[in-house]
């Protein structure tokens, strides 16, 4: 009998973070790896991965997931991405919860799935919370600088030239990995 494969999704929030941590050991056949936010689906390796989801199946593949945080931010689509994995055949084992989801789960299963991923959607709104007490305080105190400018220097230099050749800005935007917003922010204040 053939051995199912191991595939691997890890996450993280940023380019400038580390997924090493994550499943760290493990041997993998297929690996779908994210550094993007976890708030919603649109992450463009999940969606690879949901998409593969019918020949994961099929090949008996068991999906290792670091932590249930990292698939999903909130219960709903927590629940909704292992549904449609399960379904398709996929076996989905959460490494650091230490449990594994089939399809055929119990009603325990499922309940342990919508607890732990209430407290970690829980959690996560703390951490917001006090992030957000904590800009306050500092904007209080006149310490808090905000996030520094993504368009500066050569960036701004280069941006100035294309917008003067007459470049679209959303093309201007794209080259630059900015956003349109980041684009028209940085225009009105050179204005």
């Amino acid at each position: 009998m053939e051995q199912p494969i191991k595939a691997g999704y890890v996450r993280v929030s940023t380019e400038l973070q580390n997924t090493e941590r994550q499943l760290d050991g493990l041997e993998l056949d297929r690996r779908y790896e994210d550094k993007v936010s976890g708030k919603n689906t649109d992450r463009p390796e999940l969606q690879r991965l949901l998409s593969d989801a019918d020949l994961l199946g099929q090949l008996k593949a068991i999906l290792y997931v670091h932590s249930m945080d990292r698939l999903a931010r909130n219960v709903d689509d927590l629940r909704k991405i292992v549904r449609e994995l399960t379904s398709k055949g996929v076996v989905i084992q959460f490494v650091k919860e230490g449990l594994t989801f089939t399809g055929e789960d119990s009603p325990m299963a499922n309940l342990l799935l919508s607890v732990l991923g209430a407290v970690a959607e829980f959690e996560r709104s703390l951490i917001r919370e006090r992030q957000l007490e904590g800009i306050a305080i500092a904007k209080r105190e006149k310490k808090f600088k905000g996030r520094k400018p993504s368009l500066t220097g050569e960036k701004a230099t280069k941006a100035d030239k294309l917008i003067s050749d007459g470049i679209p800005k959303a093309q201007i935007a794209r080259e630059l990995g900015v956003s349109r917003e980041t684009l028209y922010q940085y225009l009105r204040k050179t204005t």
